[in-house]
């Protein structure tokens, strides 16, 4: 079976979790967004996207518990949109429900789970039992209980902008200081804390790791070099197997104390790596500038 050129992301999960700001974010980076569209017409788009509209290549649906047929047939949809050929991915947003409740109170909206006389946390857990099947299905789950607005969109940015449409798996190598968070869309996450530390030797702490002067330095520490050939083997035996697996996304982190020196430096190295060996490669510093 041929694979279609359209990607097909489904942004679905708990009613107040982000869906619209994670449609507003999808359409920023270039999918064609549409949110509830009737399910029946989903087929009929995706053909037509194929036949008339060839520039359209990416789409994300916005579709929740209010379109009662997707959430009645959507295992069946699915599958017939797999034996089409489509490539297609569930994003599940969800929060914690305490959190859900504050949104809720604050925008003063109906719950679409509720029911005449009940409350709006039993409209919550209903909803969370409705769609539980539906989690299990998804290929992300993304709490955004830790989220701002901005920093949802950021990740969806991020994860999302560098889609390789010929490429199975696509790879964000992304540094990050611990001092500022761990990056909450990491898949792995590995800890250089132990390498010698730049921002200690004169002339190299106002630079950066992007720069030849910090990367020579470090590159030279045989614990530098020992750990990138080898975390980068690891890796390379590891990303067939994700690959088996059908997932499309794969975030690999690295980070130091502020997200300045040596998780950039490394993160750098392991995106080459990755490069040599024909994987679609995105390397984004998080911190490089907050310090």
């Amino acid at each position: 079976m041929m694979e279609r050129g359209v990607h097909v992301v489904v942004v679905t999960g708990l009613s107040g979790s982000g869906k619209s700001t994670a449609i507003k974010a999808f359409e920023d980076i270039g999918y064609f967004c549409i949110d509830n569209l009737p399910v029946p017409l989903l087929s009929a788009l995706l053909e037509l996207c194929e036949r008339d509209m060839p520039d359209i290549r990416k789409i994300a649906l916005g579709i929740d518990i209010r379109e009662r047929k997707f959430l009645k047939d959507y295992d069946a949809i699915f599958r017939n949109l797999e034996d089409a050929g489509y490539r297609f991915e569930i994003v599940f947003l969800e929060a914690p429900t305490d959190v859900l409740l504050r949104r809720y109170s604050q925008t003063r909206r109906v719950h679409p789970a509720a029911v005449p006389k009940s409350t709006l946390l039993y409209a919550v857990r209903h909803e969370r039992e409705l769609l539980q099947a539906l989690r299990d299905r998804a290929n992300r789950i993304i709490d955004t209980g830790v989220f701002s607005v901005h920093q949802l969109e950021a990740m969806i940015t991020r994860t999302y902008s560098f889609i390789s449409e010929t490429e199975r798996l696509s790879i964000q190598v992304l540094s990050f200081g611990f001092k500022y968070g761990l990056p909450f869309e990491a898949d792995l996450v590995i800890d250089v804390r132990f390498l010698p530390n730049p921002y200690f030797v004169d002339g190299l702490r106002e630079m950066d790791g992007c720069s030849s002067e910090v990367e020579s330095w470090l590159l030279e520490k045989s614990a530098a070099k020992d750990f990138i050939s080898e975390y980068s083997r690891l890796l390379l035996r590891l990303l067939p197997c994700y690959i088996r697996e059908g997932k499309r996304y794969l975030t690999i982190a690295t980070g130091c104390t502020g997200g300045k020196h040596r998780s950039v430096v490394i993160a750098n190295q392991l995106a080459k790596k990755l490069q040599e060996n024909h994987y679609f490669v995105n390397v984004f510093h998080r911190d490089i500038h907050l310090e």
